[in-house]
């Protein structure tokens, strides 16, 4: 048995590519590449968007409802997180023309200042982008001047979508919470 222990590293890794290569010398990993083409994937496309954004947590139909207080004593709201189904208007009025909705989650996920993780599909709702939305997931510092997250996908013209959106505050009331932000995304699709 002695004789053996030195030998026995050499014998397992025999085996581990005896198992993996098989005698037709393909590997069977379950990942392999594909032609774009064969998927009927396009030249890829850049689309730049403008919305605002209204998150209403005031009033007798807030948009923006808590799911989890935030720990106590905490000055940044920490722990706290909100579901939202926002709207999304071509101006910064609220009664502007409505083009879709901010559908998703945030929550302040930092305990030294408001900042937070969002979660959030933006889905459009007029003309050929109906039915369309672009994914955005990333941290929001609240009080940036600008804040930036990443496009991390998206469905029908937005499929496959990257990029990111910019986030501007355009308005916020302190008292009920309530704001709107301006946001501005750069979205690289392989869409029409």
């Amino acid at each position: 048995m002695a004789k053996l222990l030195p030998i026995l590293p050499l014998l397992f890794l025999l085996i581990s590519l005896l198992i993996t290569f098989p005698a037709t010398g393909k590997s069977t990993s379950f990942i392999k590449s594909l032609n774009p083409k064969t998927l009927g994937l396009k030249q890829e496309k850049l689309t730049h968007f403008r919305v605002y954004w209204h998150d209403i947590l005031s009033g007798k139909n807030p948009t923006a409802v808590p799911i989890t207080p935030p720990v106590k004593n905490s000055t940044s709201a920490f722990g706290l997180i909100n579901m939202i189904d926002d709207p999304l208007t071509e101006g910064p009025e609220l009664g502007s023309k409505l083009v879709g909705r901010a559908q998703g989650f945030y929550g302040s996920a930092a305990q030294d200042e408001l900042g937070l993780l969002m979660a959030m599909n933006f889905k459009f709702d007029v003309g050929k982008y109906n039915g369309s939305t672009i994914t955005v997931m990333g941290r929001n510092k609240v009080f940036s001047a600008v804040r930036e997250m990443p496009v991390i996908g998206g469905s029908g013209l937005f499929r496959f979508a990257r990029g990111y959106v910019q986030a501007k505050t355009h308005m916020v009331d302190m008292r009920s919470g309530d704001a709107t932000s301006r946001k501005i995304g750069l979205i690289e699709t392989d869409g029409d």
